[in-house]
């Protein structure tokens, strides 16, 4: 008799059957090297284009220019929708630019919240559990503010989660997490966000926060959202930047629309990232940047032995890590996969692992030092980063 597939594999099953339906979404399988990425379009410095643009007509491609992103220029490419990683990679052969400079192009990624398994990782989605209660609020916390792109924030966050949320945040309508697909049945990643949101508060209680949604209900997104919202939270000088989210490139290399978006903020702003859960060294961006705070998870047993979790992404690019599998704020639906056999009912609290919330642990974690210490953000993350309790290739273990 064979066996039923792990809650994880239908998991996994159902973000796969998602990006197959997706007209939008390309996926390049070759292993160890896997990304998603918009189909049909191609990103060029805007120094290369007419190069690209010439050797693109030698090779009897189709190139169309559109709006650029991110300090990029874009091509549409009508007739090779589904070419765009060979065609990169055409591209980036130095053989074939002869006494000239390789440009610099790359696919317009597509990018995921790290709170499942998008690509075959060992992740799972959430579970109920019982409510609790958060830490006592520091009002000195309150002048520090924190942004979290994400999938927004649940539209009665701070009814359901009054000691959590209430004046937390000012509730704007483009802010809102949809959460569902279908009457109350959430997303792949439905409430991602509020999930965040509540480990933020668990670290920091009291801390400001600003949500901004750059991801779909399945925890999908791309580069151009992504930079935009990056943008939008540069102009409000926040203290902190969360990022519980990510993607995989060509060939790993650096996705350079957010490597501009990262730079283009103010020094004073410290952004931390999710290192993601493939449980290998491959490089995720952002957090891959130096300019970034990259975070991988450990997880705790239920003896209480704290171990590296063998979901979490990790390698030199990594700068902390702290426990992913968390209790946070979620919100009231059901979680049904393709093929369980019934749904499962939320009640407004979530047991659910990721890189996606140990990140937000370190962000708190950061916010309250500087209130705590009258540090600035910078300041205190970096005194965090010197805690001698270190994983190799995790990072240095953020309490």
């Amino acid at each position: 008799m064979s066996k039923s597939p792990e809650r994880s594999e239908l998991y996994e099953r159902a973000f796969q059957q998602l990006i197959a339906e997706d007209k939008n979404i390309s996926f390049h399988a070759e292993r160890g090297r896997e990304f998603l990425y918009r189909p049909g379009q191609l990103l060029v410095a805007q120094a290369d284009l007419d190069r690209v643009i010439a050797k693109l007509r030698e090779n009897n491609v189709e190139a169309r220019p559109a709006d650029g992103f991110g300090g990029m220029a874009r091509l549409i490419l009508p007739n090779n929708l589904e070419d765009i990683p060979r065609i990169v990679r055409l591209l980036r052969d130095q053989r074939n630019w002869p006494n000239e400079r390789v440009p610099l192009v790359q696919p317009h990624h597509v990018v995921v919240g790290h709170g499942g398994n998008v690509m075959g990782n060992p992740g799972d989605r959430p579970r109920p559990t019982d409510p609790f209660n958060p830490p006592k609020a520091d009002d000195r916390l309150s002048g520090i503010r924190v942004g979290v792109l994400d999938t927004g924030i649940s539209s009665g966050a701070q009814l359901e989660h009054p000691d959590w949320f209430k004046d937390r945040f000012f509730k704007e309508p483009d802010d809102v997490d949809p959460a569902y697909t279908s009457g109350a049945l959430f997303g792949l990643q439905g409430g991602h966000g509020t999930f965040v949101a509540g480990v933020i508060q668990s670290a920091a209680c009291g801390v400001a926060f600003d949500p901004e949604v750059a991801l779909d209900v399945n925890g999908f997104g791309d580069e151009e959202r992504l930079v935009a919202k990056i943008a939008e939270m540069g102009k409000k000088r926040l203290d902190l930047l969360n990022l519980s989210l990510g993607c995989y490139t060509e060939d790993d290399v650096a996705s350079e629309p957010l490597r501009n978006a990262i730079n283009a903020l103010p020094p004073e702003t410290v952004v931390v990232a999710s290192a993601g859960n493939r449980g290998d060294q491959r490089p995720s961006w952002p957090a891959a940047f130096c300019r970034v705070t990259a975070v991988a998870a450990l997880a705790q047993n239920s003896d209480g032995l704290i171990i590296p979790a063998c979901y979490s992404s990790f390698g030199h690019w990594v700068d902390a890590c702290a426990i992913g599998n968390r209790s946070s704020t979620y919100l009231k639906g059901e979680w049904k996969l393709p093929g369980e056999p019934g749904a499962t009912p939320f009640a407004l609290w979530a047991y659910w692992s990721g890189t996606s919330f140990a990140a937000p642990w370190v962000t708190g974690r950061i916010a309250a030092t500087m209130a705590k210490d009258g540090l600035t953000a910078v300041q205190a993350r970096d005194k965090l980063l010197v805690n001698p309790e270190f994983h190799a290739g995790y990072g240095v273990f953020v309490k």
